[in-house]
């Protein structure tokens, strides 16, 4: 099976990696030092199990792309407008574009970009990765999984097919029976401590420790099912307090991707974690005061300034915990 990696970062690196590892062509779309540096000496992955290189073929425009059968969409939120031409490109020449982005608008902001949406099997990737130096990425957690499905449900050849390929590489991979429910699966998890943390400028072991912080990660999470089954997702009952349970449970120095960014001085994912809970509480009229503060006092720190909620974010940098 022949692959394309739009963003060989944290996420898309890694993937891709294994994929070629497993025995699948893979090309990344990549520039700058990385690109330079996967070039000359191929990507380097650090992981649990021990540190291997994989030698992959790098092109720095989507036009020196040779056509592919997937192509694997992991940059940031922020870079997607930058992103999308090279998207659309691949998509025209044949490829599925697979979107493992954080948040729940990965699918209309790429239709919005004129790529089809029958061009489009919306997925999200469960991993704690970084890339650590120019070529290299480090896998820090011992989860690494897959999860893709159609955007209107049930199962078909095509994602069977690249979720088959997924798991040869060894990691978790499924096809999901209702995309919209594991995605805002993810999005109660990730949102609800990128907020926290981000806030609290601190890994999760302090804020669910601290006085209260328990409670705000409680409602943080309550606060996304409530607009997310306002919105019609199906998200089950009990969910929230699964995903609690599932955070408590964290090692004590985990950060979300979130908060190394915020770390790093670069631009966040704050539009669509805590800023689109708020943005989604409104047009649905459910109160969401916990995403509200996230992101006001957020913005306010970052010196954001927006029409309402002050969430535009610049373009571009990459990923940590997806």
């Amino acid at each position: 099976m022949k692959f394309a990696v739009l963003g060989a970062g944290a996420v898309g690196g890694y993937f891709g990696a294994c994929l070629a590892r497993a025995g699948h062509e893979v090309h990344f779309l990549a520039r700058g030092e990385h690109g330079e540096a996967i070039r000359t000496a191929g990507i380097r992955i650090r992981e649990p199990e021990g540190d291997w290189t994989e030698r992959i073929p790098v092109a720095p425009r989507a036009e020196e792309l040779p056509p592919v059968d997937f192509a694997i969409l992991a940059v940031k939120s922020y870079s997607l407008r930058e992103i999308a031409p090279s998207a659309r490109r691949v998509a025209g020449d044949g490829a599925v574009i697979l979107p493992l982005l954080n948040g729940v608008e990965a699918f209309d902001f790429l239709v919005a970009e004129k790529i089809p949406r029958g061009a489009v099997l919306p997925g999200l990737a469960v991993i704690s990765a970084e890339r650590t130096a120019p070529g290299e990425v480090t896998r820090w957690s011992a989860f690494r999984s897959v999860v893709l499905g159609e955007q209107g449900g049930g199962r078909s050849n095509r994602a069977e097919s690249v979720v088959a390929a997924f798991a040869e590489t060894g990691c978790e991979a499924r096809v999901s029976e209702d995309i919209s429910v594991d995605l805002w699966r993810k999005f109660l998890f990730l949102a609800a401590m990128a907020g926290a943390c981000g806030l609290a400028r601190t890994s999760i072991g302090p804020v669910r420790t601290a006085p209260l912080g328990a409670s705000l990660l409680k409602e943080a999470i309550g606060e996304i099912a409530a607009v997310g089954r306002a919105r019609g997702i199906r998200i089950p009952e009990g969910e929230q307090d699964r995903v609690l349970e599932r955070m408590l449970a964290l090692p004590a120095g985990m950060k979300p991707s979130f908060l190394l960014d915020l770390e790093r001085g670069g631009p966040t994912e704050l539009d669509v974690l805590s800023g689109a809970v708020a943005r989604y509480g409104r047009e649905s009229g459910v109160p969401t005061p916990v995403h509200d503060t996230f992101t006001a006092a957020l913005s306010a720190s970052l010196g954001l300034q927006g029409p309402e909620e002050g969430t535009q974010i610049p373009p571009a940098r990459d990923p940590t915990f997806a």
